[in-house]
């Protein structure tokens, strides 16, 4: 039992009580970068293939942004350890601030002004990206009536989600439904599942291709929601729904659980 004038539990009670309103501030620092980080990880999602899931890439980076802010307050014993680009860029910089001042040159000041992302409220397109900011920077709550496992039977009807990313228009940018959606269920299929996806002519048998499956009733939802039911690349001759075998019904429910 430790005493409440020990100065430690004193300074971890003030940050209970504040933690609340940093995270808030932190999470709207995040989203003012968010749409970088979308960008490229949709573009690495297009370069690398399907098995990428821009979503996760996107968490994998805000984690690490957080990892390396750690330094600010490093007391000079335990330090975050660099990754081997960032170790050649610091690197880079020291020797050109070496340079610099051998020839005498002033090292060049950074301009002041607003942080990026500080004035993409006038960028074209941005309000479209408003809900992505959203529901990428809070944790994706994976329950409620979507993650029911009831919902799935042995007549419950499945998508491939490459083609629900066609029937909502959205061919052009692969993975954009799951960034747009993340509480969306998708279920990654594994070598067994995709063996009996080709075998049934669902996908092409492609070795280590990532195929996600949705169930289809919640794709209709979407297309039939405000965000898509005018629009006029709606496509959904595009799903070819199917019905999955009992034992892949199975998994899927595991994973919803």
């Amino acid at each position: 039992t430790r005493s409440f004038t020990d100065p430690s539990v004193s300074m971890d009670l003030l940050r209970a009580v504040l933690q609340p309103s940093i995270n808030e501030e932190i999470r709207g620092v995040f989203n003012k970068y968010m749409k970088f980080f979308q960008t490229a990880a949709i573009n690495v999602r297009d370069n690398v293939g399907e098995e990428v899931d821009p979503e996760q890439l996107i968490q994998e980076t805000c984690r690490s942004c957080l990892e390396q802010a750690k330094l600010l307050f490093s007391d000079g014993k335990k330090v975050v350890p660099r990754l081997p680009h960032e170790q050649a860029g610091t690197k880079r910089a020291r020797q050109m601030d070496e340079e610099l001042s051998r020839r005498g040159s002033p090292i060049p000041k950074k301009r002041k002004g607003r942080p990026p992302g500080q004035s993409l409220s006038n960028d074209r397109g941005v309000s479209s990206m408003a809900a992505w900011k959203l529901k990428v920077s809070e944790p994706v709550r994976r329950d409620g009536p979507k993650w029911d496992p009831s919902r799935l039977t042995e007549t419950t009807t499945f998508v491939l989600g490459s083609r629900a990313n066609k029937a909502l228009g959205m061919g052009g940018t692969r993975g954009r439904l799951y960034i747009k959606h993340p509480h969306l269920f998708k279920y990654a299929a594994d070598p067994q599942d995709k063996h009996w996806l080709a075998e049934q002519q669902h996908m092409r048998a492609t070795g280590g291709k990532m195929a996600y499956l949705l169930i289809e009733e919640d794709i209709r939802d979407l297309a039939a929601s405000e965000d898509y039911r005018d629009s006029v690349d709606l496509r959904l001759e595009e799903l070819k729904p199917f019905i999955p075998p009992a034992w892949m019904t199975e998994k899927m429910q595991k994973h919803m659980e």
